[in-house]
């Protein structure tokens, strides 16, 4: 079974604007990655508790902590982000969030092999600081990141060789590393999947749309898990209006076409 959630600071800062949009269309799930213009990790304890009494009050769950760990550069201070992953750890519990989106290391261009096990050594600490810890850890694919083509996300995932780490797959990701998704892509990865971020791009153009209507082969992905039997979640990344480093932005009505279009793809 397929269950819709979404990026709520893609639609505004405001959580109650998140939830209003998400409601309308019948998304009761949050991908909790920013609120109030402050980034997840960042929240104080008492503003935590603040938006988790407000999705409880509203019958919202929690699908994943969309955190930015692992997005820094390979050569970036470490002990600092694994606090933050601490951190990242205790919040996953606090809202009861299954998933903890995390990244694989930003790595010079033409260097990934450099530096392998340097990223892999990041990796095993930050599993070894989840072990014991109710959470899955989602690795996504990501442009500069060791893991940002299919063969060396495959690597991390059999490497770190643990039922707690899986793959987030982004097909738009894929797209702006010149990689055809669900050709060249789900065939390698499709047993690793966890979770899936929904956006769509133009491969010729790299312009990003909404699911569908670009060479993402989303809907083929779809069909083929359901398949196979697979079920979690869909989680809508839009950035119809801003694709930035750190975050995007779609604002309410292109969030709302998104989910959408994603409704009009979804297998019967």
């Amino acid at each position: 079974m397929f269950t819709l959630s979404g990026f709520g600071d893609e639609i505004s800062p405001d959580l109650t604007e998140q939830l209003d949009l998400l409601e309308s269309e019948g998304v009761h799930h949050l991908e909790l990655r920013g609120v109030w213009n402050k980034n997840v990790l960042d929240l104080s304890d008492e503003e935590a508790a603040r938006v988790k009494a407000e999705l409880e009050r509203r019958g919202f769950g929690v699908s994943a902590i969309a955190s930015p760990i692992g997005k820094i550069g390979i050569d970036d201070p470490f002990e600092p982000h694994l606090a933050r992953f601490r951190r990242a750890l205790d919040l996953a519990e606090f809202f009861q969030a299954p998933y903890i989106r995390v990244f694989s290391f930003y790595v010079p261009a033409g260097q990934a092999a450099h530096y392998r096990q340097k990223v892999m050594d990041r990796m095993f600490a930050l599993a070894d600081a989840a072990k014991g810890r109710n959470v899955t850890l989602g690795l996504e694919n990501e442009h500069g990141l060791y893991g940002d083509v299919p063969k060396r996300a495959l690597d991390l995932i059999r490497t770190l060789n643990s039922r707690q780490w899986v793959t987030v797959y982004d097909p738009c990701n894929y797209i702006m590393e010149g990689v055809r998704p669900h050709i060249q892509a789900f065939p390698m990865l499709v047993d690793t999947i966890g979770y899936l971020h929904i956006k769509d791009a133009d491969l010729a153009t790299r312009k990003i749309c909404v699911a569908g209507r670009g060479d993402g082969g989303i809907a083929e992905t779809l069909a083929e898990l359901k398949k196979r039997g697979w079920s979690g979640f869909l989680s809508l990344e839009p950035h119809l209006l801003v694709a930035g480093v750190s975050s995007g932005v779609s604002g309410p009505a292109l969030f709302r076409d998104a989910i959408r279009a994603l409704k009009g793809i979804l297998p019967p």
